[in-house]
């Protein structure tokens, strides 16, 4: 059996509160809304936005991590250095692809550069022009079928391996001179983790 509890009454001193008139209370409830319509609607809205914007991110990645074969544009600054790939400036055509796997991973790169820039890439590289050698096509055909490269057109084709001490990669570079002022350079980095 519950009691109930008498109702206690106002202080015999304190005047009484007048009563809330009409406007008052639907100007204090459209307060009341819109203040929990900003507390849950706005981090609701923080979190649909955010989510989409990670999914398109991870969409992005997919894709370029997906991709076989040679992707249009420059390597990364990371990629580049990791590879040691100095590519000159400037250089056209650029197109890139990077394998992982747990024995080696390698970075294929392609472009075409003036003439001038082929001396600056090999002494970059720590060579000479010296070092290409006349029909020494230095790409294995494997990383041909990768990249889709046909190393066996007009030339003439010069190239070179640079080997280097790991975790150094090592270069396979070929160079086509169909176009003597502006060579196109195939290059295949490997380094082993």
């Amino acid at each position: 059996m519950t009691r109930s509890v008498p109702r206690q009454g106002d202080a015999p001193d304190e005047p009484a509160q007048p009563a809330e008139d009409r406007r008052h209370r639907n100007r204090r409830r459209a307060l009341t809304l819109i203040i929990i319509v900003l507390l849950i609607g706005v981090p609701a809205g923080y979190l649909v936005i955010s989510a989409n914007q990670s999914r398109d991110s991870g969409k992005d990645k997919e894709a370029k991590y997906s991709a076989t074969g040679l992707t249009a544009g420059w390597p990364s600054r990371v990629q580049r250095r990791i590879y040691q790939v100095p590519i000159p400036v400037p250089s056209g055509k650029v197109a890139y692809y990077e394998t992982n796997n747990w024995r080696t991973s390698r970075l294929y790169v392609q472009f075409q550069t003036p003439d001038a820039n082929l001396d600056v890439f090999l002494k970059s590289m720590g060579v000479g022009r010296d070092a290409l050698e006349e029909g020494d096509i230095t790409i294995s055909a494997r990383d041909q079928k990768v990249t889709g490269w046909d190393l066996s057109g007009p030339g003439p084709w010069y190239g070179l391996v640079h080997g280097q001490e790991n975790p150094a990669p090592t270069h396979d570079v070929v160079v086509n001179l169909s176009d003597p002022a502006n060579p196109f350079v195939y290059v295949v980095s490997r380094t082993v983790p």
